[in-house]
């Protein structure tokens, strides 16, 4: 067995690790089992008994053991660990997992694959997932990221249409690139995002090589009260790689669970994934003159005007003990905050602080927070919340179940208080269309421009030709001038490109 790797092991691990306990099956209830592989019949040949319930309590939890996976970022690995304080920031934040260096808070994370179904494979081009539960003394904090710091559209009404877009066409059931660059092409805003998922990031050698980014704006409070706006950046620690398309495409055919199984095997031979956290700051003041919008997610802050701070480390030691359990069912929601800790004015930020929640009471059911690995076990929850679908606590026991109330019920917390911010705004209610108002290509010529070199433009310049030349030729048009706008070369290299690919192809 020496040949194998850790995940192929498991099975001998397991055998090995109970080898002196024999266990006796039973029934869901707890009730042995004599025969297991037979049901109960009217002779050898005869018809089955209704009463057989070792069988039917068999088929009718078979019948009913899945449940629906996440519309996007379905299929994922997940891990546990701990996050490391390294360096003070209390004069930004008075969250109390950054309170002293070298505390520890106990973390999960959970990396996916954003439009990819749960069968699909690991190494296909999209966008990365990339979150961190911390379990902090002051309850969850979840901080729901990706491997880019930016996202393609700026408006959340917008979310749904772009997730169909990538997925499958409703009556064929396959992925159309017509729908794809449709949506793209006629959202400008989303060239900055687009580009980087064309390029090597969009493709990462499993988990442990990318990095990840928190892509909104947040709001820091510290122990003052004063305000900053942050942004966060996990730097991957053993270093980046990516995977060319040859290596994607080996990879899709004979191990499609890639990512999943470098990530399990690394933690089980004890080389434990981490990475290094950093938070950009902005100033009110900053912010109110910043020369594009702060809060646009589709953009970021460059680095020379909003350096990285360092933070802390994240580190993965310890893989699922079971898959659906804890990594199946392990449920993020970006509108899980600790005091010190608030959401920014991003509009699609906003539009996730429900969307997440309301989306696992869908899949786990109203009662989601009380399945241990969503737990905030280091606290003891007390609130007016009872009953509902699989209440599996003690429901609060006897305490009151409303508020005011005058018979030592839960009371607010001074310090969440004292740490709650007021926030000035003015303006009218209207629903502000951004498609066209904001800048959609100077940041991503700077992409083109500074961050690739000419390597890395080739390679995009191929990415994205392949796929485009499976559009409609008008997409195909729409497409290279928005790439023109972007920078000239762009769009000629593209066009050339695309002449090729047509040329081919007869």
């Amino acid at each position: 067995m020496c040949s194998r790797d850790p995940a192929s092991n498991q099975l001998i691990d397991y055998k090995n690790k109970d080898a002196e306990e024999q266990k006796l099956c039973t029934t869901s209830a707890g009730g042995p089992i004599g025969v297991k592989d037979a049901i109960q019949t009217v002779g050898p040949r005869g018809p089955a008994l209704l009463q057989d319930f070792i069988f039917l309590d068999e088929i009718a939890h078979f019948d009913s053991e899945r449940i629906p996976e996440r519309v996007s970022y379905a299929k994922g690995a997940g891990a546990f660990g701990y996050f490391e304080c390294t360096h003070d920031i209390t004069n930004f934040c008075a969250a109390s997992l950054f309170d002293r260096v070298k505390k520890r808070t106990a973390i999960a994370m959970r990396f996916s694959v954003a439009c990819g179904e749960n069968g699909s494979a690991d190494t296909v081009r999209e966008q990365r997932g990339f979150s961190v539960k911390f379990y902090t003394e002051e309850g969850i904090w979840d901080m729901v990221g990706c491997n880019m710091p930016v996202f393609y559209v700026r408006d959340p009404s917008l979310f749904p249409s772009l997730v169909h877009a990538q997925k499958r066409n409703p009556q064929t059931h396959l992925r159309d690139p017509d729908m794809f660059w449709d949506f793209m092409t006629l959202r400008p805003e989303t060239l900055h995002a687009l580009l980087m998922y064309f390029s090597d990031r969009g493709t990462p050698d499993g988990y442990r090589h990318m990095h990840g980014y928190g892509a909104h704006a947040y709001r820091f409070v510290n122990p003052s009260g004063e305000t900053f706006y942050v942004k966060f950046h996990f730097k991957t620690d053993q270093g980046i790689k990516n995977l060319d398309a040859r290596r994607c495409t080996e990879l899709m055919s004979h191990d499609p669970d890639y990512s999943i199984r470098d990530l399990y095997n690394a933690i089980k031979k004890g080389n434990y994934p981490s990475w290094s956290m950093f938070i950009q700051v902005m100033l009110n003041e900053e912010a109110k003159k910043c020369k594009f919008n702060p809060f646009d997610v589709t953009k970021i802050w460059p680095q020379k005007e909003y350096p990285l701070i360092p933070v802390g480390k994240l580190v993965l030691d310890r893989n699922p003990t079971n898959y659906f359990t804890e990594v199946e069912q392990l449920a993020f929601s970006p509108a899980h905050f600790v005091p010190g800790i608030e959401p920014s004015p991003d509009k699609v930020l906003q539009g996730r602080l429900f969307a997440y929640g309301d989306s696992q009471r869908h899949r786990l059911g109203t009662n989601y927070m009380q399945i241990p690995v969503n737990c905030p076990y280091r606290v003891q929850v007390k609130n007016f919340q009872r009953d509902g679908s699989m209440t599996v606590n003690d429901n609060q026991d006897g305490a009151p179940n409303y508020f005011p109330n005058s018979f030592c019920g839960p009371k607010e917390s001074p310090r969440a208080l004292a740490l709650q911010t007021c926030c000035p705004i003015t303006g009218d209610v209207y629903r502000y269309m951004c498609g066209d108002t904001e800048d959609n290509y100077s940041q991503a010529t700077d992409f083109w421009t500074y961050t690739l070199d000419n390597c890395g433009r080739k390679r995009l310049i191929r990415n994205i030709s392949e796929h485009l030349s499976e559009a409609s030729q008008f997409l195909q048009e729409r497409a290279v001038k928005l790439l023109t706008m972007v920078h000239a070369d762009f769009g000629r290299l593209m066009t050339e490109a695309l002449n090729t690919a047509r040329i081919s192809k007869f």
